[in-house]
């Protein structure tokens, strides 16, 4: 492998440690300038950590990054990443744009990618945990098929109380009636996903000796965003935006108004992408840990 001369050690020492957003600009400069050209095969983790005297850790992040910029692929694969082909790029750098992408579409690779460190940390607030749930699959996937070990795997879910009267879903015309079968699909689905989400997430301990922490607890209101933070680093926020529509309910077909959480359009945050996104990853921490701590209680995943 041939050593770049910034990155040479001096009398036999490396240069100081660099941060994973160092390693990754540097790694950016040089496919844009040709030196790792497309369809190049990138050194290993192992050989990045020892040029740039850092830790396996920075370097995946650092490829992480260039692959939601889409300057390499098969990132998380066993083999070294590729350089992508000038194609499949995408505006990189600073100044680009990281544009919001649907739940189910930005959440998952996200999800996946936060596995692949030794301590998954993980908090959520939303109205069902549908998405979450549905996220975490593909690592569990990766977890059983020995793909992915990590050690310690902390959840933290807040979710609406079943005690209160939800803002939505909610049906158009409130009778009683309507009111307390929209209520109880509401809460069914909020316990059943619940209740997966925690035995798919415990049972890695049993299978994996994975240290493994899932906890819920219950706010008294009706959030009107979903927020999930991801290993301290991360934010990646919606709005839940209310349409009218019909939902077969037993027998019955109500019109209501309700949220259809997959498809909000999920706003990613990374710190150290500028003071703005910093900010608002440290904002969005404090935020959910005051909701933890304070007026949010305990919530048991019981039927009905």
């Amino acid at each position: 492998m041939v050593v770049s001369p910034e990155h040479a050690p001096v009398n036999g020492r490396k240069r100081p440690h660099r941060s994973h957003r160092e390693v990754a600009d540097a790694l950016r400069d040089r496919i844009r300038s040709g030196s790792l050209r497309p369809g190049q095969r990138m050194p290993t983790q192992a050989e990045l950590a020892d040029e740039f005297g850092v830790e396996r850790g920075a370097v995946r992040e650092a490829l992480r990054i260039l692959q939601g910029e889409h300057l390499l692929s098969n990132v998380s694969k066993g083999s070294p990443a590729t350089v992508a082909e000038a194609s499949e790029r995408a505006p990189a750098g600073p100044g680009a744009v990281r544009r919001p992408q649907p739940t189910m579409v930005g959440l998952a690779p996200r999800i996946a990618a936060a596995f692949e460190s030794p301590h998954v940390e993980i908090d959520a607030l939303c109205l069902t945990s549908i998405s979450l749930t549905m996220a975490i699959g593909e690592p569990l996937r990766q977890i059983h098929a020995g793909q992915l070990d990590p050690a310690k795997v902390n959840v933290r879910v807040l979710l609406p109380s079943r005690d209160i009267d939800l803002a939505f879903p909610a049906p158009v015309d409130a009778g009683e009636v309507e009111e307390a079968h929209v209520h109880g699909r509401w809460l069914s689905q909020r316990n059943a996903q619940g209740q997966v989400l925690r035995h798919n997430l415990l049972a890695l301990r049993a299978s994996h000796g994975i240290d493994v922490s899932v906890q819920f607890r219950a706010l008294p209101f009706t959030p009107p965003v979903k927020l999930y933070l991801i290993n301290g680093s991360e934010a990646l926020f919606a709005y839940y935006t209310l349409t009218k529509r019909d939902e077969e309910i037993g027998e019955e077909s109500l019109e209501m108004y309700d949220a259809q959480g997959t498809q909000s359009m999920l706003f990613p945050f990374k710190e150290g992408d500028g003071l703005r996104d910093t900010t608002f990853v440290e904002q969005s921490h404090l935020w959910f840990n005051a909701l933890w701590n304070t007026i949010s209680q305990d919530l048991e995943l019981a039927a009905g």
